[in-house]
């Protein structure tokens, strides 16, 4: 029997999609509920962060995109990406055994190397401060067992780490019944609850960065999601875009 979706209104599946994040979006405009899903088997123009391509193998990953009507302010929308980073994590200790690190701001780590990567777009609904139309993209690598010579230092997979086949549909539900407990604690509580659990699963702080231009020690994440890093002169730069390396 199938697991049990409890988190999401509707769920899409599909096969070979151009992208499940510009489907949603469509989704979206035509008035889907809050929390649908869509899911593909793969993906011809998968996207990541700042216009990556996010490479796949049909059928091996979790690409899921997920219609999201946050009651945030769109100030505090970069918290529901780190939610989702969180959300990720705690899906891939329930569902497959594994013990991931954060690395900021949204990727997942298994053993240093990538395993799930994370887009929050978003769109506002009339005036600057109405309500926020939000696309949240989530990509896990489940079965791949190589990965093209450019990516393979980086990345890995559910396999690769554990050996264990996992179906998606396990994952899928543990994603979106973590994904729905942590959204719940940003939107009622604020960001301070997801901010202390990322701190416990960060991979990031505590180490020499280089991000935007900024090179020093990663020390917090602030009340906003910035990445706050010390120079070798003692300065403090809070760093809310960039790539860690």
């Amino acid at each position: 029997m199938s697991p049990r979706l409890t988190a999401a209104p509707t769920i899409v599946r599909l096969g070979r999609v151009d992208s499940t994040q510009t489907i949603a979006f469509g989704l979206a405009a035509d008035g889907a509920a809050d929390g649908t899903v869509v899911v593909a088997d793969s993906q011809a123009a998968g996207r990541g962060r700042r216009g990556r391509a996010w490479m796949d193998e049909p059928g091996a990953s979790l690409l899921v995109s997920i219609v999201l009507r946050p009651r945030l302010e769109p100030a505090r929308l970069p918290g529901l990406s780190l939610a989702a980073g969180v959300a990720v994590a705690e899906a891939l200790t329930r569902a497959a055994g594994l013990t991931p690190r954060l690395k900021w701001p949204n990727d997942v780590l298994v053993g240093g190397r990538k395993i799930a990567g994370i887009l929050l777009e978003s769109r506002l609904t009339g005036s600057e401060s109405g309500p926020v139309t939000a696309i949240l993209g989530i990509g896990v690598n489940l079965a791949q067992r190589v990965f093209p010579a450019h990516l393979a230092p980086g990345a890995t997979s559910v396999w690769l780490v554990s050996g264990r086949l996992v179906d998606r549909d396990v994952l899928l539900a543990a994603l979106l019944d973590a994904l729905a407990d942590w959204r719940r604690r940003l939107e009622h509580r604020g960001f301070a609850p997801v901010r202390a659990r990322w701190r416990e699963l960060s991979d990031t702080l505590g180490r020499t960065v280089t991000v935007d231009g900024v090179s020093g020690v990663a020390v917090d994440i602030d009340a906003d999601g910035a990445l706050v890093v010390n120079d070798a002169e003692g300065r403090r730069h809070r760093v809310v875009a960039g790539d860690v390396s």
